[in-house]
């Protein structure tokens, strides 16, 4: 498979450095590199040109968004980045061509103009929050949702484009009661369990404009 993983951590000099984000990236990089995939990243806040980004979306069969929970939402950055990602992706048509409405065919429903079916997405995310203020019918906050609901703002967006969803993976409480090790061994169960082909599963045969996918030294 080719993977791409997207870094889309907000340094705050002194109190968020990003050190616990870009440990987990690395994390799915060697998962992968081990079992025979090739990875590409992007650094959302080191910056990035759209046009190449919508080529390597075009060029992955799974895409991770590795990122911390800022006020309950991926950083700031992030919501520029997949602005310009996916507006690019929509002006060329390569992502998705328009919301999947049409006069012609009125069973069609709005979210189905997507062209990138066969391909998926997952988010890996750092919270402070426990984890059991999720999905917790007696949760103050969240009054049962889960991490899915909130994070439907950004699964929506690769939905849109045809993406299959894949469950979310999680560290929670990251600075009252880390438990680091167990997190780690964690995500190399969710990865196997959730990200790897299965028997029968094709791959996605990268464009011949995309670029090649390749793990970037750090």
């Amino acid at each position: 498979m080719n993977i791409l993983i997207i870094n889309a951590h907000l340094a705050y000099p002194g109190m968020s450095e990003g050190k616990l984000n870009l440990t987990f990236m690395d994390a799915a990089k060697t998962f992968f590199a081990q079992r025979g995939h090739s990875v590409a990243e992007t650094f959302v806040e080191r910056g990035y040109k759209p046009d190449e980004e919508v080529n390597k979306h075009m060029a992955a069969d799974l895409v991770i968004l590795q990122m911390p929970v800022n006020w309950f939402g991926a950083p700031w950055i992030y919501k520029k980045y997949a602005d310009d990602i996916f507006n690019a992706g929509f002006a060329t048509q390569l992502l998705l061509e328009g919301d999947g409405l049409t006069r012609s065919d009125l069973d069609k429903q709005y979210g189905s103009g997507g062209k990138m079916q066969g391909r998926k997405f997952m988010v890996s995310a750092t919270w402070n929050a426990p984890r059991d203020a999720f999905d917790n019918p007696d949760g103050v906050l969240m009054g049962g949702k889960g991490t899915a609901d909130l994070f439907l703002n950004i699964t929506a967006n690769y939905k849109f484009c045809g993406y299959d969803i894949l469950p979310d993976f999680g560290v929670f409480d990251i600075y009252k009661n880390p438990d680091i090790p167990t997190a780690f061994e964690e995500y190399k169960r969710h990865l196997e369990t959730h990200c790897l082909p299965g028997p029968g599963t094709s791959v996605i045969t990268p464009p011949s404009y995309a670029p090649r996918s390749e793990t970037v030294s750090l």
